[in-house]
């Protein structure tokens, strides 16, 4: 059993922090692009709540939620979106290529689906080691799956049995393109034509039901079963890119949104909550304070870290 209300602290303490990334994105503090997570918490969490440190994840340009959920420190990932050498990876960066490896978060890309083959080579060489127990999670949104490294990646891992979660966050949507117009194939019966176990959510809204669903995916993984794709059904309440609301576009509906809304555990009427926000809120204070005080990126730590 999870405890719901450590997975609803997590789950709006991320929340919180995106929505001050909003109020600070008009003053220009926020030195890069930053595509959002509002809304898809709860898959970050629930599946986070199942993984050790020693598990890698490797997250997509769409990255804050996990790795916030996966222990990433707030000082450092503010001071990173400003630009500030204080920074994660010394402000060089910024929102779309976050990566802490000590707690287990390798580095995000822009480019879409170009991290999927990472974490396979990522389980190989662990396997090759002969390390137990580690699960390498490949997180990427439904549009990756029209790339052909996704199926390259989904095949190799399932020839060698490695330790992959597939991990899908499926908005329906590639920027503005729905899936109707994108995908031709079943994503289970595509997923099970490589022999590989599908498991999906539909409650991606909840993150004590994403969390007792991953636990059974992630177990099969550790256990040497081989991969496992997880699909978790979720909805972004933001814009692809930005901080603003899109629905003017018509490539989506306001209504959907509104009812996904109503069976979001972050809007519910909690007295609990009060007490969440206030811990949340000092801990965001002190995390921008660091921020505010950490030296700009300088020029001599340019190519630092770069192999």
């Amino acid at each position: 059993m999870y405890d719901r209300d450590l997975l609803l602290y997590e789950a709006l303490r991320i929340r919180m922090i995106e929505e001050k990334i909003i109020d600070l994105y008009p003053s220009d503090q926020i030195q890069s692009p930053v595509h959002l997570s509002i809304g898809q918490e709860a898959a970050a969490v629930g599946v986070c709540a199942n993984l050790n440190i020693s598990d890698w994840v490797f997250i997509n340009y769409r990255g804050h939620a996990f790795y916030l959920a996966k222990g990433g420190p707030l000082p450092q990932f503010f001071a990173e979106l400003m630009g500030k050498s204080g920074g994660i990876s010394k402000g060089k960066a910024g929102s779309m290529h976050l990566a802490d490896p000590i707690h287990g978060v390798i580095g995000a890309s822009a480019v879409v689906a170009s991290t999927i083959s990472h974490a396979v080579g990522a389980a190989l060489a662990s396997k090759i080691k002969g390390e137990n127990s580690r699960v390498f999670v490949a997180n990427f949104g439904d549009g990756a799956m029209e790339q052909g490294a996704f199926y390259e990646s989904l095949n190799f891992a399932s020839i060698h049995k490695l330790p992959v979660l597939f991990l899908c966050e499926d908005n329906g949507l590639a920027v503005h393109t729905s899936r109707g117009d994108r995908q031709a194939f079943d994503v289970k019966k595509l997923s099970e034509a490589f022999g590989i176990s599908f498991i999906s959510i539909e409650e991606g809204y909840e993150p004590s039901i994403v969390a007792e669903v991953s636990a059974r995916a992630i177990t099969k993984v550790r256990e040497g079963s081989g991969p496992v794709f997880l699909l978790i059904r979720t909805l972004r309440y933001k814009e692809h890119v930005g901080p603003g609301e899109d629905f003017s576009a018509g490539y989506r509906s306001e209504e959907v949104a509104k009812a996904w809304k109503q069976k979001d555990p972050l809007f519910e009427d909690s007295a609990k909550f009060d007490e969440f926000k206030m811990r949340i809120n000092r801990e965001i204070e002190d995390a921008l304070n660091f921020a505010y005080l950490s030296p700009h990126a300088r020029v001599e730590d340019l190519l630092t870290d770069v192999i």
